[in-house]
């Protein structure tokens, strides 16, 4: 993001919003007490009618087998509530518990702005509590929490904290956490949730369903949260009839549904061919080097009956299966290129494309405007770069850009000579660089 000419440095605001979690393991918490005031987390039909093998099968199938009692949910054992600030004796203990949770596994947040959002009336946080009741009203209780807000005109919330307790870590309290707070979202009209992640973070809400891509319109947020210098947007779509604490159940009854209807229609498991004889390669010795493994493959019984062709084996193997693999090292090449840039400092105000509804004249001035997310996408789609040489043509350009925009005095001009001076040790033979060699680009 640049600024006009002549403005001065974006105000620095508050911190971005991070996480602290676990997500790797899948053991059950304590029991819930009955005086907790619980999330609601009602299991699910698919999941249950899924376990029903009333589907129509194709004739000629078996009968279907019984239908199986619903498994218990393990979210059913999670002692959770919703805590906010309305003076109560109970809430503010536990607000106070989550707010030295956060202050604790978020060394980087300032605490009083820790406080400030915590104890805030518009701002809720979920909690996960631990049944030990020696525990009760203590700091100890907070096993993990969310603190979020919620703007229910426009049907979203924005999560501040995610964090759990360093000793409740490696046991799933992290996704536990999320999914219960969607499930919790939708009583409340939620249907997007959006933070700001700082880099440690990013990896936990991709894996809890947060992508950078946002959809939701910008006019439904902007101006109703804040824009943080080093955080990333990302966002998550809740729908309204998924049940989140049983996606693993829903996800294997989608799975034995297809393999049900494979096994109605397949005949690999019905139709055996004998096994191949001594002397089956002998045959192939005057085939063409190149051509072998594809007409060894194809003689093998049973291959063509399922539908497979010479030219699709010879597809999948030797030179097609070759270049497939440089363009798979290329791909990860440049990925790791892109992210060592991103990583950097000052490479903040190059990470997103510049919003030009705020800067309006940015077009007239840029003509060709390229970011680094841009860059990524590209890399990721896997035909726009055919060597490292056009991804530093483009990450030139960017420099350029910024150079061209942005007075010499300014914060991003100098954010663009130090990503020149970095680009030139991330592309050491490239003769665009000046002062190098001349012999051309060391990848073609």
């Amino acid at each position: 993001m640049v600024l006009p000419k002549g403005s001065t440095k974006k105000r620095k605001l508050s911190p971005p919003a991070t996480a602290h979690h676990d997500d790797d393991a899948n053991e059950n918490p304590s029991k819930s007490d009955v005086d907790v005031e619980s999330v609601s987390s009602s299991s699910s039909s698919a999941d249950d009618d899924s376990r029903k093998n009333d589907v129509d099968e194709p004739s000629g199938s078996s009968l279907p087998a019984p239908p199986l009692p619903p498994s218990p949910n393990p979210y059913d054992q999670i002692k959770r509530t919703i805590v906010i600030n309305d003076g109560k004796r109970e809430s503010l203990i536990r607000l106070i518990g989550l707010k030295s949770l956060f202050a604790k596994q978020l060394p980087k947040m300032p605490k009083e702005y820790i406080a400030r959002l915590v104890f805030d009336r518009r701002h809720k946080s979920l909690a996960l509590l631990s049944g030990d009741p020696r525990k009760k009203f203590t700091d100890e209780e907070i096993i993990g929490g969310i603190c979020y807000r919620s703007y229910p005109d426009m049907r979203f919330a924005e999560i501040a904290f995610c964090a759990v307790n360093a000793s409740q870590q490696v046991k799933g309290y992290g996704t536990k956490l999320m999914n219960l707070l969607k499930m919790h979202a939708v009583t409340e009209g939620i249907e997007y949730m959006i933070t700001y992640a700082d880099n440690y973070a990013i990896g936990y809400f991709k894996k809890q369903g947060f992508t950078k891509t946002i959809q939701m319109p910008k006019a439904r947020y902007h101006g109703l949260i804040k824009d943080y210098d080093g955080g990333t947007l990302m966002e998550c779509y809740i729908h309204p009839s998924i049940d989140f604490t049983r996606l693993p159940q829903m996800i294997h009854a989608q799975k034995q549904f297809l393999l049900r209807r494979i096994r109605a229609t397949s005949k690999s498991d019905k139709v055996v061919y004998p096994p191949l004889p001594p002397d089956f390669a002998k045959n192939f010795e005057s085939t063409s080097r190149s051509a072998g493994p594809a007409a060894r493959a194809l003689a093998v019984p049973g291959v063509v009956e399922a539908g497979w062709t010479l030219s699709d084996l010879m597809a999948s193997t030797g030179g097609a299966k070759d270049a497939d693999q440089k363009k798979d090292m290329l791909k990860k090449e440049l990925l790791a290129l892109v992210q060592k840039v991103q990583e950097k400092q000052f490479s903040w105000c190059f990470r997103d494309p510049v919003d030009t509804d705020e800067v309006t004249d940015y077009l007239e001035v840029v003509k060709d405007p390229i970011d680094l997310r841009t860059m990524e996408k590209r890399v990721r789609k896997g035909d726009h770069y055919k060597s490292k040489h056009q991804l530093y043509a483009d990450m030139m350009k960017m420099v350029n850009n910024c150079k061209i925009y942005n007075d010499p005095d300014s914060t991003y001009h100098e954010c663009a000579v130090s990503l020149e001076k970095f680009l030139a040790t991330l592309f050491p033979l490239n003769p665009m660089n000046p002062g190098l060699n001349d012999e051309g680009p060391e990848y073609a």
